[in-house]
């Protein structure tokens, strides 16, 4: 209550203070309120005075820059045509310049140069007519030249091959004979030339084998000066080391005439003195046409007689002897008759061969001749053609720079007149633009003078309008500062009476509790109430052993509780499938009897017999599967669909295509067979065609190879048994060597191979020209030279075009054409006459 008087005191002295400073802060808040109002009411007219100067300012200043762009597109306009006009005056100054530098139409040359021109194409039609001449001429000597060629060629190959076949047939006849120790006994004895008895005799066509089923080793028999010689043969125990047998000619005289059917009257002799050793080795021998014919007749033989056949079967009169040929000796009589009459055909095909070779090498000349005049004559038109162009050329550039100069003079003068115009044109806009710009800039200046009077009106607007702002800021916060001292001060004597308010009833409280504090404690008797504390006490004790008694049996109520509960929830455990089961059995009782009614409408609508249902059942089966057979019926009726009425006649429609149809299929088998005859003769005719131009290709690469690589074996080979699906092998074998592929073979060899095939192939069907680039790149000069001399034989019936870099080559060329860069990045085509260089060279 003390702390509360003293606090009482103190707010006496600080309200009177603040009731002083409350007054002071009225006094300058109502001041500072009328300055702020006169200053308030003083900015509006000085805010619109200012905005009145910024319009004419900005109005004067659009004004001026109107002025000024017009100014500036005046002198714009004033420049673009001084530019103009300049360029005018450069531009007649050029243009003089131009007209001046044309020159006068070159007529008289121009003339001239015509007269020449058609001077020069009659002398060219002259020489084209005799050019056409020379080339029809030099055709007629191709073909001439091709066909005594191809005699030369055919006559050629007839005299090779039969060469060939002579050899063959000697070198076979010089086996007879020999081989082993035979030779070298020969040898020993100077009999390994000595002549034989075979290449004396000739017999009669058919009866060879029966010749040399008689006579035997004989028919080989050596012919000796002296038959005694032989006598030392067998001397001292020598053997002789295999069959062999020897004659020695004598006398012809003294011989019986032999029978007609006698085999030495099919005997003939080539030289005299071996009519006896012929006899002796031919005595009784008869002939007969076949074996049963000389069966038939030897009862009618004597002693040391017997038939012989053509095919060389000895028939006597009770032995039959076979002949098997001898491998040796077996054909030697026919192919010397054919060695006899090759000699005779051989001598008359080398005169054909001469012959030909005589014809081709004259007809050759004589080509050469007409191509060497062919060439020279070109080499004129094309010189005279040369002068025609360029004449032509010089006529065509001098007509047409007279017409361009002519073309460009009137040009020139219309561009003069043109320019003449528009100059004085640009004179006359050029005064009017003078005068336009000197009236512009004169108002440009008169809108100067009066845009600096209004920017001087607003300045001194705005500093008025500044400085009243300004007064109006230093009113607003000497206001604001009043009021806000005047609303310090009423806040703190607010405060001060609020805590006085709060005292003086905070103390009227204490004084009051004070006083009922002290009535009640004298009057409290403290005896009863401690008895009834104790009271209390012993029935607190009482009520928590009740309260425990309780919470245990509590405790045990629910655990009997969540026994029961458990015991609920299995049995609705158990209870709910029987539930569920009932519901099933419901569910299929009610689906049993609509079933059933269904059924049973379905039978009524279907009028079945009710009666006779449980034998068709029965007859049925199981009836689990009635279901699945009902809607397999049903599915089978839906997937029919509805009555078509049509089908009878879709049925006709369909019957009549279907009619159409076979016939178009027994036309298209037709076809197919036609087409499958045709491809099948096509085949046929296919394999034949290629089967000839294999074989020809073949020969003329065989013939080539060994030409261009002196000697060597080369061919093709088919990979296949189909010749329309086979491949081709080229084998190759240089001389000296036996490589199993041609990949073995080295760059310049397969360059030559590859040459070879080429040019048999292109021998096959020879074109009238032949381009070879760089086929010699890889050959050596010996291989070089080869290639050349082919090319050179081929030449005479092509033209050959080749391009090379090897100077063996370009020796047999007779014409050579090269490309020259005599300036660095021109280059010109040179072209050299082999011929006519070599007659200028010689000159």
């Amino acid at each position: 209550l003390a702390a509360i008087a003293g606090l009482t005191a103190t707010l006496a002295p600080g309200r009177a203070r603040a009731d002083a400073a409350l007054a002071a802060a009225g006094d300058a808040a109502t001041a500072a309120a009328q300055a702020e109002a006169a200053a308030r009411e003083a900015v509006p007219p000085l805010a619109t005075a200012v905005g009145d100067a910024d319009k004419a300012l900005a109005a004067q200043q659009q004004t001026i820059a109107q002025a000024e762009q017009v100014l500036r597109v005046a002198e714009t306009r004033r420049e673009s045509v001084t530019a103009a006009l300049r360029g005018f005056a450069e531009r007649r100054a050029r243009l003089d310049k131009d007209l001046a530098a044309i020159p006068a139409p070159a007529t008289e040359v121009i003339r001239e140069l015509e007269e020449q021109l058609a001077q020069e194409t009659a002398d060219l039609g002259g020489k084209q007519d005799a050019l056409a001449a020379l080339a029809a001429r030099v055709e007629l000597l191709q073909g001439r030249q091709r066909t005594t060629v191809d005699a030369w060629e055919q006559a050629s190959r007839i005299l090779a091959d039969l060469t060939a076949r002579e050899k063959a047939l000697a070198a076979l006849q010089a086996k007879i004979g020999r081989g082993g120790d035979a030779d070298g006994w020969l040898a020993e004895r100077n009999l390994s030339d000595a002549r034989r008895l075979y290449q004396a005799l000739d017999i009669e066509a058919g009866w060879e084998d029966a010749l040399e089923a008689v006579l035997r080793e004989r028919l080989s028999a050596v012919e000796l000066e002296h038959l005694d010689a032989v006598a030392g043969w067998t001397a001292d125990g020598a053997t002789v080391p295999r069959r062999i047998a020897a004659y020695a000619s004598g006398s012809d005289g003294g011989m019986p005439p032999a029978t007609p059917d006698a085999l030495l009257a099919k005997v003939r002799h080539k030289r005299p003195g071996i009519a006896r050793v012929v006899a002796d080795g031919l005595a009784g021998i008869r002939c007969r046409p076949d074996l049963a014919a000389a069966l038939a007749e030897r009862t009618i033989l004597g002693a040391g007689e017997a038939f012989v056949t053509p095919s060389g079967h000895l028939v006597t009169a009770q032995a039959v002897a076979f002949f098997a040929p001898d491998h040796e000796l077996h054909g030697v009589l026919a192919r010397e008759r054919e060695l006899d009459e090759l000699a005779g055909a051989l001598s008359g095909a080398r005169a054909q061969a001469d012959e030909a070779r005589a014809l081709r090498d004259a007809t050759a000349a004589e080509l050469a001749a007409a191509q060497h005049d062919n060439r020279a004559e070109n080499l004129a038109v094309a010189s005279q053609q040369r002068r025609v162009h360029d004449l032509e050329l010089e006529v065509m550039q001098l007509r047409q720079a007279a017409a361009a100069a002519d073309r460009r003079r009137t040009e020139l003068t219309q561009d003069l007149d043109d320019l003449a115009r528009r100059t004085s044109e640009g004179d006359a806009q050029l005064r009017g633009m003078d005068g336009e710009i000197a009236d512009l800039q004169s108002r440009l200046h008169d809108e100067h003078g009066r845009r600096e009077h209004a920017r001087a009106a607003r300045n001194e607007a705005e500093v008025a309008l500044v400085k009243a702002r300004e007064r109006l800021r230093e009113a607003e916060r000497a206001a604001q500062e009043a009021n806000f001292g005047q609303r310090r001060c009423r806040d703190r004597l607010a405060d001060l009476e609020r805590r006085q308010i709060d005292l003086a009833r905070q103390h009227e409280q204490q004084s009051g509790l004070l006083a009922q504090l002290s009535s009640e404690r004298a009057a409290i008797d403290w005896t009863p109430v401690e008895a009834s504390l104790t009271t209390e006490l012993t029935r607190r004790a009482d009520a928590e052993a009740a309260l425990a008694a309780a919470r245990d049996r509590l405790e045990s109520l629910a655990t009997q509780l969540r026994s029961a509960e458990e015991a609920r929830l299995a049995a609705d455990q158990r209870l709910e499938p029987a539930r569920t089961r009932i519901q099933d059995m419901q569910l299929k009782e009610q689906a049993a009897a609509l079933a059933e009614a269904q059924f049973g409408e379905q039978l009524a609508e279907a009028h079945a017999d009710l009666g006779a249902l449980p034998d068709a059942l029965k007859a049925w089966g199981s009836p689990r599967t009635l279901p699945g057979e009902i809607e397999r019926l049903n599915a089978a009726i839906a997937e029919l669909g509805a009555v078509n009425l049509a089908a009878l006649d879709e049925l006709t429609q369909a019957r009549e295509r279907k009619e159409y149809l076979d016939r178009q299929a027994a036309d298209l088998s037709e076809a197919m067979g036609t087409l499958e005859t045709a491809i099948r003769q096509i085949d046929r005719e296919s394999r034949e065609l290629l089967a000839q131009t294999f074989a020809t290709v073949n020969d003329n690469f065989s013939r080539n190879f060994p030409t261009l690589f002196g000697g060597g074996t080369a061919r093709l080979v088919l990979t296949g048994e189909e010749i329309l699906d086979s491949g081709v092998q080229v084998v190759a074998q240089p001389p000296g060597k036996r490589n199993a592929s041609i990949h073995l073979l080295s760059g310049g060899e397969k360059a030559l191979t590859a040459i070879s095939l080429v040019f048999a192939l292109f021998q096959l069907n020879p074109a009238p020209f032949c381009l070879l680039d760089e086929v010699d790149a890889p050959l050596d000069d010996p291989n070089t030279d080869r290639f050349c001399a082919m090319v050179k034989e081929m030449s005479q019936t092509t033209q050959f075009l080749f391009i090379s870099h090897n100077k063996i080559t370009m020796e047999m060329a007779h014409q050579l054409v090269g490309i020259t860069m005599a300036e660095p990045g021109a280059s010109r085509v040179v072209a050299v006459d082999i011929a006519e260089a070599l007659s200028l060279a010689a000159a």
